[in-house]
């Protein structure tokens, strides 16, 4: 069946063509999947501005609006909710919703499970299961956005998975969220991460420049981030560097460099020194990150006082960083952590 929310405006203008209806009839539905309020249709027959003649249509059509199912939330003391979501075929998703006063913000994931590897991550142990579709994508903020009864105004593409490795699901994605006629969420509002694959890297900063990206480095040369990254092996710490920089220099906008502080393994202040070396002279930001614990994982997190010693340090070498603030430090905070327990059940 055809999965509407999987389509583009064009291509439910499209589709509403091929059943005999006026290409304005797909800008109607696409609002009603997409659109910006936080109830929005996840069957035909909700779409009450279509005729009954046209509901009935498309519910004998080859048509379907597929629809994660909530299979658990935990919801922390400062507002932080994470969910985990079911697909269609059975996967497990998870997805945060985080309240800043900036408003509101969602983690989503592009991937069921990892491929990449990452030693300190959870989201790698399992491997990856299958890439999400741009709909699915993108229904992580329409369940969200139901349950929670509130609107999002900003989007991680952070969760469980490699972005850059779904890549073109991503970018259907971004069109879809991003169209005046569904969610309408501005570009900019919009931050994908990466791991570090410099080939999807320099198709990025040409097909959507107004999006943020995030670089997830880890470490400040190639033999320590070799151990805990397999992806540097293919593409070394120094070519990483450079593709980031020139993506600043193309975009015009800042590359935040995301770095978990792992006891030490990476947390020195000679580690600091080495860092805002190779990052010296580029439009950037150091997102610190304290490390969430995994249990397969040889890694912990540095402490507090480590973590700002690091911070002060960046800055005083000419270097912007912060550290993170941990929402939602009481729910299972590390990613993957939820759908690793569901598994069990």
């Amino acid at each position: 069946m055809s999965d509407l929310k999987n389509m583009t405006v064009s291509e439910i203008e499209e589709f509403a063509i091929s059943i005999g209806e006026k290409g304005f009839r797909g800008r109607q539905i696409f609002r009603w999947i997409h659109g910006q309020e936080t109830d929005s249709a996840s069957s035909f027959d909700a779409m009450t501005d279509l005729s009954k003649g046209l509901r009935e249509k498309l519910e004998s059509s080859d048509a379907c609006i597929s629809a994660m199912k909530i299979l658990k939330v935990q919801e922390s003391s400062d507002g932080t909710r994470k969910y985990l979501l079911g697909t269609e075929d059975g996967m497990a998703i998870e997805t945060v919703f985080m309240k800043y006063k900036y408003g509101n913000s969602i983690c989503v994931s592009s991937q069921a499970g990892c491929r990449m590897g990452c030693k300190f991550c959870a989201s790698a142990q399992g491997g990856l299961q299958r890439n999400l579709t741009a709909g699915e994508i993108a229904d992580q903020i329409l369940t969200v956005r139901r349950d929670a009864g509130e609107k999002i105004g900003h989007v991680v593409v952070m969760g469980t998975g490699e972005p850059f490795d779904n890549y073109d699901e991503l970018c259907r994605f971004l069109e879809i969220v991003s169209s005046r006629e569904g969610m309408g969420l501005g570009l900019r509002n919009i931050t994908v991460s990466t791991c570090g694959l410099i080939p999807e890297m320099k198709r990025f900063e040409q097909d959507w420049p107004q999006v943020n990206m995030a670089v997830s480095l880890h470490a400040p040369d190639n033999e320590r981030r070799n151990k805990i990254m397999p992806v540097n092996k293919k593409y070394p710490l120094e070519e990483l560097i450079r593709a980031a920089k020139e993506h600043g220099k193309v975009t015009g906008r800042r590359v935040t460099y995301e770095y978990a502080l792992m006891d030490g393994f990476n947390d020195s202040v000679e580690d600091a020194d080495a860092l805002a070396k190779l990052l010296a002279r580029s439009l950037c930001h150091v997102n610190l990150i304290p490390l969430n614990r995994v249990k397969e994982s040889d890694y912990s997190q540095s402490g507090r006082r480590t973590a700002e010693a690091f911070c002060r340090r960046l800055e005083e070498k000419g270097v912007p960083a912060t550290i993170r603030r941990e929402l939602g430090s009481d729910i299972d905070a590390a990613c993957g952590q939820l759908r690793a327990s569901y598994s069990k059940l």
